[in-house]
């Protein structure tokens, strides 16, 4: 398949039209944890509580399933804008196989080490209990979710953006429709609780890998998944792990953090880790529509970069920058105008909204400079640059963050924490220009 649109088409044109398929299936997949919680919230407070436990694992699993698979999509896009079409083709075939392994892996470990976990942030048993049997379920799909995360970045990778959006559309449109039948009861399906929300959840899942295969199958991909190919090669290898590990640990470190500030704000009332773990839910929506930005420009990026467009990078990065300053702007709108509105959906505790207003008032005004440093991280991915990535990911999720949250948090209590990671993303943004210039504009002047 010819893939030189990449570098042939305009701009703005090529980055709506590979970004906008993105947006979507990232609107559509947050739907997933939002869905999940509000009919959980249905159900009880402590069952949110439950499940904002169990979300930093949940989101360590992804962040490793798709910070690998980025790895395999800058590996793809580089090579085919260098006209390599079989370390391409070696690429998709071992991508898909180490994925299914760390899948396997990661199910393994975080479902033995949930217990322990929990007992660092809860000494509620019912709570606990509730978290358990919710994330002994839902790790159950981990090698489930970890092959669609890598069928998704291969799509991604030779520009079939829509097949990534349509597939993520139908999982998640099953998961709507399961969730109240399985976590209430209707019919024939039981009522499961919190547990039925992990079926559901899981279930979507499947049906989003299935959509992938059958696309696979039926239609014609510029790369090749093939059994000759499974003999490990070194390059293609080392590659997809340079970009992938870096990419892992920069999904990752939002559970490290969480998990740190959750310990934090269970000093002062669990109400305040709900609201944390609501206000990460909510932010899914605007971050990670962000991020379809990113993934729609990172094989544009790759490949451009492949070929040596440096000039075509260039004017991309920056493309995708307005967009995303537009994208969080909007964030700082709704989460000034509708702010009761939107934590309502997840409890029904006045003392609750009242914490959770004040926490979107003060985390909002980050929004639209925290655009630098997303933009900037995703950009070097793509550009496979790893290394300066993660650099900016630590430190927005760990070096300024976590002590300035703990310093903040002496003198304004648990407002603090809030304050912080608003001090945080100005502190991020300035670094991050400094770091892509510094990498990037300066080596294709």
């Amino acid at each position: 398949m010819e893939q030189t649109f990449m570098k042939e088409k305009k701009i703005l044109p090529l980055v709506v039209s590979m970004s906008l398929p993105m947006v979507i299936s990232m609107a559509v997949n947050s739907l997933y944890n939002i869905i999940d919680s509000y009919f959980v919230a249905k159900v009880s407070e402590d069952a949110m509580t439950a499940l904002a436990l169990v979300y930093p694992v949940q989101n360590l699993i992804n962040a490793i399933a798709i910070g690998f698979g980025i790895g395999i999509n800058a590996g793809i896009a580089f090579y085919l804008g260098a006209g390599d079409q079989i370390r391409a083709d070696k690429t998709a075939t071992q991508g898909i196989l180490f994925s299914f392994l760390h899948g396997i892996i990661l199910m393994g470990i975080c479902t033995a080490g949930m217990p322990f976990f929990l007992k660092n942030f809860s000494s509620d048993k019912e709570i606990i209990e509730l978290a358990l049997s919710y994330a002994d379920r839902i790790f159950l799909f981990s090698p489930i979710i970890a092959l669609g995360l890598a069928y998704e970045k291969i799509f991604q990778a030779v520009g079939k953006m829509k097949v990534s959006m349509f597939s993520m559309m139908c999982g998640c449109i099953v998961n709507i429709i399961l969730d109240p039948l399985m976590i209430f009861g209707f019919g024939f399906f039981p009522a499961m609780g919190i547990a039925g929300a992990a079926y559901a959840t899981g279930i979507g899942q499947c049906v989003t890998l299935i959509v992938y295969l059958m696309f696979y199958i039926c239609c014609p991909v510029a790369v090749k998944i093939k059994r000759k190919h499974l003999r490990i090669n070194g390059a293609a290898v080392k590659k997809m792990y340079s970009v992938g590990i870096s990419a892992a640990l920069n999904l990752a470190l939002p559970s490290l953090l969480i998990s740190m500030l959750n310990g934090l704000l269970a000093d002062f009332s669990e109400k305040y880790v709900l609201v944390l773990g609501v206000y990460y839910k909510l932010q899914t929506f605007i971050y990670l529509t962000a991020n379809g930005i990113i993934q729609g420009i990172r094989p544009l990026m790759g490949y451009n970069f492949g070929a040596g467009e440096h000039a075509r990078v260039k004017k991309i990065f920056y493309t995708a920058l307005k967009m995303n300053l537009g994208i969080m702007l909007a964030g700082t709108v709704l989460s000034w105008v509708f702010p009761g509105q939107l934590i309502e959906l997840f409890t029904e505790s006045a003392e609750t909204v009242e914490i959770g207003i004040t926490a979107l008032h003060i985390i909002s005004l980050g929004f639209i400079i925290s655009a630098v440093s997303v933009t900037c991280s995703g950009a070097l991915e793509g550009l496979g640059k790893g290394s300066q990535s993660l650099a900016i990911s630590l430190l927005r999720y760990v070096a300024v963050i976590l002590p300035s949250a703990y310093l903040l948090s002496r003198f304004a209590g648990a407002d603090g924490v809030w304050y912080a990671f608003c001090f945080t993303e100005y502190v991020t943004a300035v670094f991050s220009l400094l770091i892509y210039r510094k990498e990037v504009t300066s080596k294709s002047a």
